[in-house]
């Protein structure tokens, strides 16, 4: 949640307002003194090869809608990021994977509602039958020197170190 985004205090109602809490200037409450801490997003990427060539998924909505990313998404609150990663592929391209290794993580927010951090494994296949699903309009693997359009510039820095 951006801080823009809360407004009012979750605990008694009361508008928050802008003071200056643990180091910076943030919502809080001025009747019971709750400080909103807007936690980082984390999202989650996984790299699939088979044949020499990577999986990718066609967004379905916006941002970038109709670009090529890796088949990731957020972690849930309260969610493991590992199970998060399986959970995504899974519902993206209908493969079930098992995680190999955790490959890098990155940092940085690509656009407004986008992830703070964003976890990156390698993974293999262990069944299923490739179709698109949840927010992707297509699945399918490519080569990587003829990848199409990609949504993310966090894709093209993965997809370089491989």
């Amino acid at each position: 949640m951006l801080v823009e985004d809360v407004n009012y205090c979750p605990r008694c109602g009361t508008r928050l307002e802008e003071k200056e809490r643990a180091g910076k200037v943030r919502p809080v409450c001025p009747d019971c003194d709750w400080i909103f801490f807007p936690d980082p997003k984390v999202a989650v990427a996984s790299i699939v090869i088979q044949a020499g060539k990577v999986l990718l998924v066609q967004r379905a909505h916006q941002p970038f809608r109709g670009k090529w990313m890796l088949p990731a998404g957020f972690v849930d609150a309260g969610e493991d990021p590992e199970d998060a990663a399986l959970r995504e592929v899974f519902e993206e391209t209908n493969l079930n994977v098992r995680l190999q290794e955790l490959w890098m993580v990155l940092s940085g927010q690509e656009y407004d509602k986008g992830a703070h951090i964003l976890i990156v494994y390698k993974a293999a296949i262990l069944g299923g039958e490739l179709s698109a699903g949840d927010d992707a309009v297509q699945a399918g693997f490519f080569n990587l020197d003829a990848l199409p359009p990609l949504a993310f510039s966090s894709t093209k820095e993965i997809l370089s170190t491989l």
